[in-house]
């Protein structure tokens, strides 16, 4: 079967990105964990840049909680993004 003749590959719907209430923030901290039923993301900033000081604070931020399928997808997803990276731009160590 020549290209032109191939079956069209099954589309799931077309997806429409709504970012009226799109916020952006930035995040230097990252944290997980998760229960049999769901994963937590904990993101936030750390302010403390003196090394010295043997406490750290970190300013938690957001809390994503999400199943553990939609989990798999997002480290799929977030492996796919970081080997693509580090081709462009170098290994990260």
């Amino acid at each position: 079967m020549t290209d032109a003749k191939k079956a069209p590959e099954a589309q799931g719907p077309k997806v429409k990105w709504n970012v009226e209430h799109l916020k952006s923030s930035y995040v230097n901290f990252a944290n997980a964990n998760s229960t049999k039923e769901e994963v937590v993301l904990n993101f936030g900033l750390n302010t403390s840049w003196d090394r010295a000081s043997p406490e750290v604070e970190i300013e938690l931020a957001h809390r994503i909680v999400m199943s553990p399928f939609a989990a798999k997808r997002l480290a799929d997803l977030m492996g796919k993004l970081m080997t693509e990276y580090e081709s462009r731009y170098g290994e990260l160590k």
